[in-house]
């Protein structure tokens, strides 16, 4: 008898402003993840609009994030999650027990200019890799 379930695995990325970071980790986790892990983004405090030098530099690797938005923090987002990944949004984060965290400590990319924008998403594309292997079984 199999054990195996086949609910997908769901990640929540959390930053304060949805605009940069949390969108960029969501876009490569979609991107890389092939459909295996259900992403979600949000922020405590969203932005009009996401961060232009964010959407330049996730262009520049295939990626494109132009047509997203910034969505408000829900208590249901982090309850339908199985990981929830901060980025600098400390206590404004909701905690729930049972969920697995972790805390990115990554460059805030607001106001800076897409060079000082790629090595952010480069640290968040090995991230991204990393959590992709301790989530979804290597295929044999």
């Amino acid at each position: 008898m199999s054990t195996e379930t086949t609910k997908k695995p769901s990640v929540l990325f959390v930053c304060v402003h949805n605009a940069g970071r949390s969108q960029m980790a969501a876009a490569f986790l979609t991107t890389l993840a092939e459909g295996r892990i259900e992403v979600r983004s949000a922020g405590s405090q969203p932005a009009e609009r996401i961060n232009p030098a964010a959407v330049e530099a996730m262009a520049e690797v295939g990626i494109d994030m132009a047509a997203e938005v910034p969505k408000v923090l829900t208590t249901e987002a982090v309850q339908e999650s199985d990981v929830v990944i901060t980025m600098g949004c400390g206590d404004e984060c909701p905690y729930f027990p049972g969920k697995r965290y972790e805390d990115w400590v990554l460059e805030d990319p607001a106001g800076k200019g897409v060079d000082s924008v790629r090595p952010i998403r480069d640290q968040i594309r090995t991230r991204i890799e990393d959590l992709i292997a301790s989530l979804v079984p290597a295929a044999k």
